[in-house]
Parts: structure tokens; C-alpha cells; sequence
């Protein structure tokens, strides 16, 4: 089989853009183990897939939304949603009612999720747009609570120890969470009616609505899923830096989005693999580390995701998947 002919399978089957984030992934390691001997030391790349574990909770939800077709723009105030109400309701009630923090912190950002869900699908509010606004409101909420009174912004010993301990053959809980929620996806999207349902309305929602789907069930629930796996990383990061603050998600909007469409996922729906945002997720986080190393500011880094994305767009997002 010629090379062109293997190219031209690979982009047939969708796996060309996994593959080219593999190779990229495969060559900064390789670039960074020329930086600094200790760039490929197993303690080094533990936490990496550490810090990986964080964006990869993020990008599972962001997933779910491209594949629909849209975006979900309030990804990081909904991260410091889930970090900030994790924390303060801990503060509020205390005691063993403490240990309910990391629920009620994931259960606020589903509930974000849920608003943006019934904006999209049942009041057909352009994505982009709704989420913005949804972003822009969870921003006032929070600056208002955090203005005022906070009861508690610091991580409770059980989030601290989630996001940074290593419980289980020397790995990272927060990786082997990332691994949860990603075995949970994988089931999701290729083992149940609602994850062939996605792929359906991503392809063509008026299609999938003359098929019998519920369309605005399975957008409503994707967003809600979303919010629940922001909110996720917010507790994550929480325990992780101890305590929670203001925008601690702002960073991981264009990041997550790159991963994702890095991953080979189609920015107009109907087509991508978990295993491409896997990929992505991995080589955005190496980007970052080698980002950090030669002391890229960080607006720098979001010239360099934007770019990213763009280009990916142009070589695997022109055209829908699909035929009108």
C-alpha cells in the first residue's frame, strides 16, 4: 500500500488527525528530553498526566457539546463554580456534612449545565451565544459570593487528597478519576442509545428528529453533562492549589476546545473519537510544560491555542461530515 493511498484510509476512517496529535505528541517529548534530562524521568510524566487529568475532565464535556454541533463558552466560569461552592459548603455546614462538598460542587455546575441546555434546546439559543451569557452570569454569582462573606475557600482534606494523592500503585488520583469519567464516555457514546443518538443529531438534527430521537432530551443532556464535568475540574483544581479563587477556570476555555479539535472531532458535529481527545488533552499539556519551561507569557499561549485551532480547522473542519 502506497503512502498516499494509507493517508487517504486514514482520513477515511478518521483516525489521521489522532494519529498526526500522536506523532506531535511523540515529537515534543522527544524536543523536551533534548531541554532537560529529566523531561522523560517517570516522576516528570506522572505529573504531567496529573495536570493532564484536569484539562481531560474538561474536554470530556466540551467533547460531548462539539459533537452536537455547538460550543460551550461558559466552561470557565463553571469550573469556578464547582471549585468555590465545593469549598464554601464546606464552610457553611461543616462536619460530616463536609464530605458532601465535591457533590454539591458538581451538582451546581450540572445545574449551570441545565440552564444552558433548555437555552439551547428548547429555546433555540445559538450555543456560542447562550453559553456566554450563562458564563457572564456564574462570573457576577461568584464575584458577588466571594465579594461578601466567603464561609470557606479552602479544599477540604478529602478534595486535596483526590487531586493530589497516589492512592493506588503510585498513580495520581486525579488520573485515575480522568480514567473513570473517560471508561464512563467510552460507554456512553459507543454502548448506549443516547451516545448513537449524539453522533445522530451532530450528523443531521433534523434527520435525527424525523428518526424519533428527542433531540432537545439529547442536547439538554450533553450540556448538562458538560457543566457536571467543569464543575469536576474546579473541585479537582481546588484540592490541587488547596484552596479556590476567583477565574480559575479562564485558562482552561481555548485549551480544551484545541484538545479536543486537536483530537480530530468535528467542529461542526457528527464525527470524532474519545480516544482522539485523549490524545489531545496529552499533547496540549506537553505544549503547556514546554510553553512554561521557555517562559511563554501567558497571552502568548492563547495566540498559540487560537493558532491551533485554526489550523486544525483547515485541515480537517472544511465542510460538514455530512450531506445536506
Amino acid at each position: 500500500m502506497t503512502s498516499a493511498a494509507l493517508v487517504l484510509r486514514l482520513r477515511r476512517s478518521g483516525q489521521l488527525p489522532v494519529l498526526a496529535a500522536a506523532l506531535c505528541t511523540l515529537v515534543l517529548l522527544l524536543a523536551g528530553s533534548l531541554y532537560s534530562s529529566n523531561f522523560l524521568s517517570a516522576d516528570y510524566l506522572l505529573l504531567q498526566l496529573q495536570i493532564a487529568s484536569f484539562l481531560g475532565v474538561v474536554a470530556t464535556g466540551a467533547m460531548l457539546v462539539i459533537l452536537l454541533g455547538g460550543i460551550d463558552l461558559s466552561v470557565p466560569w463553571v469550573v469556578t463554580v464547582g471549585g468555590v461552592m465545593s469549598a464554601a459548603s464546606a464552610g457553611w455546614w461543616g462536619g460530616a456534612v463536609a464530605d458532601f462538598a465535591i457533590p454539591i460542587g458538581i451538582a451546581c455546575g450540572a445545574l449551570l449545565g441545565l440552564v444552558n441546555g433548555i437555552g439551547v434546546a428548547y429555546l433555540r439559543v445559538p450555543s456560542m451565544i447562550f453559553t456566554l451569557g450563562v458564563n457572564a452570569v456564574a462570573q457576577g454569582l461568584i464575584v458577588v459570593h466571594t465579594g461578601g462573606f466567603a464561609p470557606q475557600d479552602r479544599a477540604t482534606p478529602v478534595m486535596h487528597l483526590i487531586a493530589t494523592g497516589r492512592s493506588v500503585l503510585g498513580m495520581p488520583n486525579a488520573l485515575l478519576v480522568w480514567v473513570a469519567v473517560g471508561a464512563a464516555t467510552l460507554f456512553l457514546l459507543h454502548c448506549t442509545t443516547l451516545g448513537r443518538a449524539i453522533y445522530a443529531v451532530g450528523n443531521r438534527e433534523r434527520a435525527a428528529y424525523l428518526s424519533g430521537i428527542d433531540t432537545r432530551r439529547v442536547t439538554l443532556l450533553c450540556f448538562v453533562i458538560a457543566g457536571a464535568c467543569s464543575a469536576a475540574a474546579g473541585v479537582l483544581l481546588t484540592g490541587y492549589a488547596t484552596k479556590a479563587y476567583q477565574a480559575m477556570g479562564d485558562s482552561y476555555l481555548l485549551p480544551a476546545i484545541a484538545a479536543v479539535v486537536l483530537g480530530g472531532t468535528h467542529i461542526l458535529g457528527g464525527r470524532g473519537s474519545y480516544l482522539g481527545t485523549v490524545v489531545g488533552v496529552v499533547l496540549i499539556t506537553l505544549l503547556q510544560s514546554i510553553l512554561s519551561v521557555m517562559q511563554i507569557p501567558e497571552m502568548g499561549r492563547q495566540v498559540i491555542y487560537g493558532t491551533v485551532i485554526i489550523v486544525m480547522l483547515l485541515l480537517y473542519g472544511r465542510g460538514r461530515p455530512h450531506s445536506e
